[in-house]
């Protein structure tokens, strides 16, 4: 006995017509007919008196059409309530991102997104490079903004723009006033503050890939579990650091910013599952376009085939 056959008993038996109840419920009368008889050789009995006509109900097929019209009735509530469930949840996406983005107009993003999404609840995860490729193909979040490529045949990554590194000092060092680019050179015998300590392959790494480049080793003093504290620590006249352009808006105080003749740069890659085209990424996608365009960057071919 199932769902089905009840709603075919109940529209014969409230219509007291085989050919009536067939048109109300959009079948042709042979195949309700037999439906009606293996109901009956489940139940065990006949529901119906075939003789008389109108149909009459049998005492057993009274108690079924009592029975019937209260678990449909159930049903349609349940189903009634589910759809207003769906219909009224939030939808949900969690975003990843390491601390260096926030000065890099991850903020403006993250606005841009609440406001064209308002009905989505989004949530914000501080985590490196490295755990945003873990925590993407967990389903722990559902975009990573890093900075370290990092290849992985499950993830697509897309470099929205490569951010120009600066040297951050202590107000008070001696190569704090001078004009001009700084260039490795001048500060290989610095003490240099690294981040973040682990987990590794980091931003740490292309620091020191960069110096590689230009032949020079440099002097690590500190490694610092992440930018603020490396940036604290300068402040404190405990070294140098490599840091992107954007972290000068950080604006914390004894700390002056020295741009680097030799070309350094460090990427901002957008991550996400590959095959993913969920509203809520391509509503990601439009607003870094939408904004990239209005600030004046390129916007990268690849957000097109989201937008």
């Amino acid at each position: 006995m199932d769902l089905r056959q009840l709603r075919y008993f109940v529209a014969v038996a409230e219509e007291r017509n085989f050919n009536r109840a067939a048109e109300r419920l959009h079948i042709a009368q042979p195949p309700l007919s037999r439906a009606i008889q293996i109901l009956e050789g489940e139940v065990g009995t006949e529901l119906l008196d075939r003789s008389s006509r109108p149909l009459k109900l049998t005492a057993t097929g009274r108690l079924l059409l009592d029975q019937a019209s209260q678990i449909l009735s159930r049903m349609d509530g349940l189903r009634a309530m589910m759809q207003l469930a769906a219909a009224t949840e939030k939808r949900h996406f969690t975003m990843g991102f390491v601390a260096s983005t926030i000065y890099a107009r991850l903020p403006q993003l993250i606005r841009g997104f609440r406001a064209a999404a308002p009905d989505v609840e989004l949530s914000l995860v501080e985590m490196v490079s490295l755990d945003q490729i873990a925590a993407l193909k967990d389903g722990r979040i559902d975009v990573g903004f890093g900075r370290v490529r990092f290849g992985d045949e499950s993830v697509q990554r897309t470099v929205l723009r490569e951010e120009n590194l600066v040297v951050a000092l202590p107000a008070g060092h001696r190569l704090a006033d001078e004009a001009g680019a700084l260039s490795l050179h001048d500060i290989q015998s610095e003490p240099l503050i690294l981040y973040p300590r682990e987990p590794r392959p980091s931003y740490a790494d292309q620091v020191l890939g960069l110096f590689a480049d230009h032949g020079i080793r440099p002097k690590v003093a500190h490694e610092a579990r992440e930018l603020q504290i490396a940036i604290g620590l300068v402040a404190a006249e405990e070294g140098l650091s490599v840091v992107p352009e954007s972290v000068k808006k950080s604006r914390v105080d004894d700390v002056v910013y020295r741009e680097i003749q030799e070309h350094g740069v460090s990427p901002i890659i957008m991550s996400h599952r590959i095959g993913d085209r969920s509203p809520e990424l391509l509503t990601m996608a439009h607003v870094i376009s939408m904004h990239y365009a209005l600030w004046g960057y390129q916007v990268p071919e690849a957000l097109g085939h989201l937008v």
